[in-house]
């Protein structure tokens, strides 16, 4: 397993001090007590981390899976702006990556613009469950899921705040209440949020291809922050 790289900024291999203790970093360190996030790999399967501390040249994030072989990784931030990555160094179930050119690392911290500013990270998935809504069971097909929501696709048309179960295989009964429409697709709102490993560990193995075998692998890697 590779080490951290003496020459990389803090946020990715742990800093450099000199026999001073003076802090030799080649770039500001950002320290994030959590901060969540999306490691995207070969720009198919999501996988849900978390960023603990950047700087404007790389990333130390934890990981909640095992990091499956790749050919491209980027970040996405909860407000959808995305960096490409490179992988330096992994250890355990924590990783430190290299910014494929340097960023505004001020803007990286600040959710509040972008596509979709001000909104919980949410993961594409591939997910089939049965809904239950005014009498009625019928199939829907999950889009993406965040720790407080998803969006599905139904063939019923559903009432805005309407009440509905979702019963899938990998989790307990959904309750949620619908809260916008785009007829098939609507978005719910879970009465009941999910932990951040909670949610790691459920749609790891529901991406896409060899990436959601590789996500299984190590299962005691999926821990509560």
């Amino acid at each position: 397993m590779a080490q951290p790289e003496d020459d990389l900024p803090d946020a990715v291999n742990g800093g450099n001090m000199d026999s001073n203790g003076a802090d030799q970093r080649a770039a500001p360190r950002f320290m994030l007590l959590i901060r969540a996030a999306k490691l995207i790999v070969d720009e198919r399967c999501e996988f849900l981390c978390v960023i603990r501390d950047a700087s404007s040249t790389g990333l130390k994030i934890r990981l909640f899976n095992t990091l499956p072989s790749h050919r491209s990784l980027a970040v996405e931030m909860s407000n959808g702006d995305r960096y490409p990555v490179e992988l330096v160094w992994h250890e355990g179930e924590f990783a430190g990556f290299r910014f494929g050119s340097e960023v505004d690392v001020q803007r990286l911290l600040d959710e509040s613009h972008g596509p979709f500013p001000k909104r919980q990270v949410r993961l594409r998935i591939n997910l089939d469950g049965i809904l239950h809504s005014g009498g009625e069971a019928l199939r829907v097909a999950f889009q993406d899921i965040s720790q407080q929501g998803a969006c599905i696709e139904s063939d019923k048309w559903l009432l805005m705040n309407e009440l509905v179960r979702i019963e899938t295989d990998v989790m307990p009964p959904l309750y949620a209440k619908v809260r916008w429409r785009s007829h098939p697709r609507y978005g719910v709102l879970f009465e009941q949020t999910f932990k951040l490993d909670e949610l790691a560990r459920i749609a790891a193995p529901l991406q896409a291809g060899d990436h959601a075998h590789d996500a299984l692998s190590h299962p005691e890697r999926f821990r509560r922050i």
